[in-house]
């Protein structure tokens, strides 16, 4: 199982929210490269980027933090946040990242989002399938749908998605342990490489949700609140 630390990003700086609301916004870091440097000095291989002025502001805004993150480290970038056009998209790759997420374009304009899993392939294009009580939220998890997570992934598995980044939104930032019934479910069901988001707070999660079948784990406040310590994820990785 992948291991992969997230950084938030509003104002270039690297913060976390509670629920995905952003009047709970707590920095951590003014510099995101100095984050980023110290997961890579520890061993970890991959990161979670998002922009959350972009996922308010519905396109890409932080890119110049995305472009210092890899120019500057070898880690293995996935981003999200507000890209909701070609436009956007090429600026992510360009940028440097490896893969890119999409959750509120995949709800909102289908279309553009298909084609960009058959321009790019399966394996640069993730699906974002951010969910509060199963309804598929976007926008930042400002909006919420009627659309249920399970139907919304099996869709898109079939028209060729392989990654999906799966947030319980309830339980995002309240390290209280992850989703792990709704992943098991979407693992049973389905057969896309499902990355579980949201509510990790110890080791002992980490091993329970790869033991399910989780084929990566985002882990975001636990780390910046030294509930899982860089040195325990070295181990692990």
């Amino acid at each position: 199982m992948r291991i992969v630390p997230a950084i938030d990003i509003i104002d270039g700086k690297c913060v976390r929210l509670t629920k995905g609301d952003y009047s709970t916004k707590k920095i951590y870091n003014e510099n995101p490269l100095e984050i980023a440097k110290e997961f890579q000095d520890y061993g970890i291989e991959y990161l979670h980027v998002v922009d959350l002025d972009g996922a308010k502001s519905k396109h890409i805004v932080n890119y110049r933090v995305l472009e210092k993150i890899c120019s500057n480290t070898n880690l293995k970038v996935d981003f999200g946040g507000g890209l909701k056009s070609d436009e956007d998209l090429k600026i992510a790759f360009e940028s440097g990242a490896n893969q890119i997420t999409g959750g509120s374009i995949a709800v909102k304009e289908p279309a553009i989002f298909k084609g960009w899993i058959e321009k790019y392939g399966k394996n640069k294009i993730i699906l974002g399938a951010d969910c509060l009580d199963r309804k598929i939220a976007t926008t930042g998890w400002l909006e919420t749908s009627s659309i249920d997570v399970l139907d919304f992934i099996k869709q898109y598995e079939q028209e060729g998605i392989a990654y999906v980044i799966c947030t319980d939104i309830s339980k995002d930032g309240m390290l209280q342990g992850a989703s792990e019934q709704l992943y098991q479910e979407i693992i049973k069901e389905t057969k896309v490489s499902l990355i579980a988001s949201g509510g990790v707070s110890s080791i002992d999660d980490l091993i329970q949700l790869k033991e399910i079948g989780c084929e990566g784990v985002i882990i975001g406040k636990a780390i910046y609140e030294k509930k899982i310590t860089l040195n325990e994820l070295k181990k692990l990785c």
